[in-house]
């Protein structure tokens, strides 16, 4: 990835046109310093969520013809309908046939969202976060571990899932490690949490190779 300057969700337009004009200085800087043959050097579109400059970044970007396009500066304290705003009028302003990478998010619904718009890519800490916080993603939903109607569940956090932590464990198991606070409570979760998330893409990837995405998930695109 291009070194980039990601400003915060309350910066205002200067600030932010700023922001991604020295972003655009450094992707140049980056492609002229970059030699190795096996990696792949992504641009950043930035611009906060003013759609001006979102549109300047991406066209910027993509007369460079890199070899895939990035999307940042989204999750950093917007509300998430801004978010999916930003992610919709952003996507579709890069080549589809380069990877289009969205930065920072990770729940069931932003995925949904972004891949509807052209994503391909996605990085998030929510998975592991969110297992560091005792929090399970189950189905698209998300459960406080601690929470005492799990402390005498002896069944799996999810009886179809074929994770580690799914096939050995139970809610009230974890449930103890949780309020224990045992480090191994934290790794088991995030074994699930990451497993929920690549389940969830492949049925997705499934669903598109099937023509039935909108059928399948038109309902997290609400």
């Amino acid at each position: 990835m291009a070194f980039d300057e990601c400003p915060p969700a309350t910066a205002n337009h200067e600030e932010v046109k700023a922001a991604t004009e020295r972003t655009y200085r450094w992707l140049l800087r980056c492609m002229e310093a970059h030699h190795r043959s096996e990696q792949a050097l992504f641009g950043i579109v930035q611009g906060g969520i003013y759609p001006d400059l979102r549109s300047q970044a991406a066209n910027a970007l993509t007369k460079l013809d890199l070899p895939g396009y990035a999307i940042g500066g989204v999750s950093v304290g917007e509300e998430p309908e801004l978010i999916h705003k930003i992610v919709r009028e952003t996507a579709p302003l890069l080549p589809a046939q380069k990877p289009r990478y969205l930065m920072g998010v990770g729940t069931h619904q932003e995925m949904v969202i972004a891949i509807a718009s052209g994503v391909d890519l996605f990085d998030c800490v929510i998975p592991t976060r969110w297992a560091r916080h005792g929090t399970a993603m189950v189905k698209g939903e998300r459960w406080n571990i601690k929470n005492a109607k799990f402390r005498e569940d002896f069944t799996p956090l999810d009886e179809t899932c074929p994770c580690y932590t799914c096939q050995n464990f139970t809610r009230a198991y974890l449930s103890h490690l949780i309020r224990s606070q045992e480090i191994l409570a934290y790794t088991l979760l995030s074994i699930h949490n990451i497993t929920e998330l690549i389940r969830f893409t492949q049925k997705i990837r499934d669903s598109i190779l099937n023509d039935t995405f909108i059928k399948d998930f038109g309902h997290w695109l609400n």
